[in-house]
C-alpha cells in the first residue's frame, strides 16, 4: 500500500536504470534527560539517475547521508518520502515479499568487510544464501559460488573456509562475490576500499572496474576519496548535509567545480606532482558540518561558505544547469556559470 507522503512518481523518459526523486529520510531524536531530541533529517530532498552500465560516484564528507542514500536505494532502509524507481518501476514502497524478483537486480557491497559477514558461516553459504533464497537448489548454488570466488580472484578451495581465515582484501573479494550471485544489473558499494590498506584499496578498484565492464553492471560507488573516484566513475554527485550540492561530468566536476563546497573537497586531494602540490590553493573550510537535526536556513553550506551573502542565508537554491548540460549546481554563485 502506498503510503500518503509518497508523491506521484513520473517515470523519466531517458531510460534511466534508476531513478530517484525527492528522497529523504528522517530518523527520530532519541530521548536524552528524559526529554526528546529533535529529529534527524539525514537525507533531504536526494534526486539523481543512473544509466545501465554507468558509474556514478557519490562523495562528501563523514555523516553527510550517503550511506542512508545508498540503503534506501536497495530498500534497506525503508525511504520518509520520495521516490525510488528501478528499470521503469516505481519500488518505493513495494512490500519486501514482493520486491524478491527485483532485488536480485539490485544488490550491495558493504564499507567493512568481516561485518558484513557472517563468521559462523562458510564462504560457499555466505555466497550461496542470496541463490538459495531465489530457489536456487543447493548443489546448483555452490557450484555458482565457486565460479563467483574464481572471478573475484580467489581460489574455489576457499569454499569450506570461514571469514576469520581471510584477509581484509580477500574477504572483501567475498562479499564482492556475494553481491554478483544473483546476476544484478545494478549494484550499491558503500566505501568499499575505506576499510583497506591502500595497497590493498588499488586492487578491489581495479577488480569493480574490471567487473562493471565485464558484466555490464551499473555501479554506485559511495567514498570520501575524491581521487578513487576520479579513477572509477563516470559522472559524480557531490553531497553535502543531506542534498546533492553538485552532479555532472566527472571531467566537468573536477576540470571546472562549480559549487564552493566541491571546490574545497577538490583542493584537499594530493596531486602527484610535488611541485605542483606547493603551488595549488587549498581551500579551508571553517568550522564543522551543520547539525543534520539543527539545520541552517537558506544554503546549508552558508556557515563555512566564503561567498555567502545575505540571499545565501535566507533561500535554499535549487540544483539547476551550471555550464555544461550535464552539470547541476545548488548555487545562488556558482563557478563556470
Amino acid at each position: 500500500m502506498t503510503r500518503p507522503n509518497a508523491p506521484a512518481f513520473a517515470i523519466p523518459t531517458d531510460s534511466a536504470l534508476l531513478s530517484v526523486r525527492d528522497l529523504t529520510k528522517t530518523f527520530p531524536g532519541r530521548r536524552r534527560l528524559g526529554r526528546p531530541s529533535a529529529p534527524v533529517r539525514a537525507v533531504d530532498g536526494v534526486s539523481l539517475d543512473l544509466g545501465a552500465g554507468e558509474t556514478l560516484g557519490l562523495v562528501g564528507e563523514s555523516g553527510c547521508g550517503k550511506s542512508t542514500t545508498g540503503r534506501m536505494l536497495v530498500r534497506l532502509l525503508e525511504p520518509t518520502s520520495g521516490a525510488i524507481a528501478f528499470d521503469g518501476q516505481d519500488i518505493t514502497h513495494v512490500p519486501q515479499r514482493r520486491l524478491r524478483p527485483t532485488r536480485r537486480h539490485l544488490q550491495m557491497i558493504f564499507q567493512d568487510p568481516y561485518s558484513s559477514l557472517n563468521p559462523r558461516q562458510t564462504v560457499a553459504r555466505i555466497i550461496s544464501e542470496p541463490l538459495l533464497v531465489q530457489g536456487t537448489s543447493a548443489q546448483a548454488a555452490r557450484d555458482k559460488a565457486a565460479e563467483l570466488l574464481d572471478l573475484v580472484g580467489l581460489s574455489p578451495e576457499h569454499l569450506d573456509r570461514h571469514p576469520h581465515q581471510f584477509s581484509g582484501g580477500q574477504a572483501q573479494r567475498i562479499g564482492i562475490a556475494r553481491a554478483l550471485a544473483t546476476g544484478p544489473r545494478l549494484i550499491v558499494a558503500d566505501e568499499p576500499v575505506s576499510a583497506l590498506d591502500v595497497s590493498v584499496q588499488a586492487q578491489i578498484v581495479n577488480l569493480l572496474e574490471r567487473l562493471q565492464h565485464e558484466l555490464g553492471l551499473a555501479l554506485l560507488f559511495i567514498a570520501h576519496d575524491l581521487s578513487v573516484v576520479k579513477r572509477i566513475c563516470d559522472r559524480v554527485a557531490v553531497m553535502y548535509l543531506g542534498r546533492i550540492v553538485e552532479v555532472g561530468d566527472k571531467r566537468d566536476v573536477y576540470d571546472t567545480p562549480a559549487h564552493p563546497y566541491t571546490r574545497a573537497l577538490l583542493s584537499a586531494v594530493p596531486l602527484p606532482d610535488p611541485v605542483a602540490e606547493r603551488r595549488r590553493e587549498r581551500i579551508v573550510l571553517l568550522g564543522d558540518p551543520p547539525s543534520p537535526a539543527a539545520p541552517p536556513s537558506g544554503c546549508a553550506f552558508h556557515p563555512r561558505c566564503p561567498k555567502a551573502q545575505e540571499i545565501c542565508r535566507t533561500r535554499r537554491p535549487a540544483l539547476t544547469a551550471v555550464g555544461p548540460a550535464s552539470r547541476q549546481a545548488a548555487c545562488h554563485f556558482p563557478e563556470n556559470g
